[in-house]
């Protein structure tokens, strides 16, 4: 039997989740809180340096910062010993279809000393766990086209890309 889904369910609380890759690295997941801002601002600005963005980490603190405050997106911060190594960055939306909650997997980033050791593995898999959680019906994300290593993993975990739609933008 299907569990029906609703939108208005209480979030699960929040939790440490232990997660260990396959390889002997042990990486530990957890959810971050706005005291965490600091930590992860580097990575958030080494990620938009990564899209061509300038490096602005007192920009990307802010950013954090008032998103997490405000509960407008859940981060995961994937950590190696006491070093923060990755993130993974998801905004709610809803489907007005569906009458589901959905998530938008925005941003995921990995340092380059920690890829391919399944830290990125991990927090996607996180990712998951919260869509399921919080009873949402999809998970979305997109990246661009030349990211091969991305589109990988994001396949070996099950995600497929969506060749029913158009994706439109009207810049503003």
């Amino acid at each position: 039997m299907l569990a029906h889904k609703t939108v208005d369910d209480q979030p699960s609380p929040c939790f440490l989740v232990p997660m260990y890759s396959s390889s002997a690295i042990t990486f530990e997941v957890v959810r971050a809180t706005p005291a965490d801002v600091g930590e992860v601002a580097p990575l958030f600005d080494a990620y938009r340096q990564f899209y061509g963005k300038a490096s602005d980490e007192e920009a990307a603190r802010r950013f954090l910062f008032a998103r997490l405050s405000k509960a407008e997106a859940v981060l995961f911060i994937a950590r190696q010993g006491k070093q923060a190594v990755g993130f993974v960055n998801l905004y709610p939306v809803f489907s007005s279809v569906n009458l589901t909650r959905q998530w938008i997997l925005n941003d995921l980033y990995v340092v380059p000393e920690a890829r391919k050791l399944g830290a990125g593995r991990l927090l996607m898999e996180r990712a998951h766990q919260l869509g399921i959680a919080t009873r949402a019906n999809s998970l979305t994300l997109e990246t661009a086209s030349d990211n091969v290593p991305a589109q990988h993993l994001y396949e070996g975990l099950g995600w497929k890309r969506d060749d029913q739609f158009y994706r439109y933008v009207l810049p503003l």
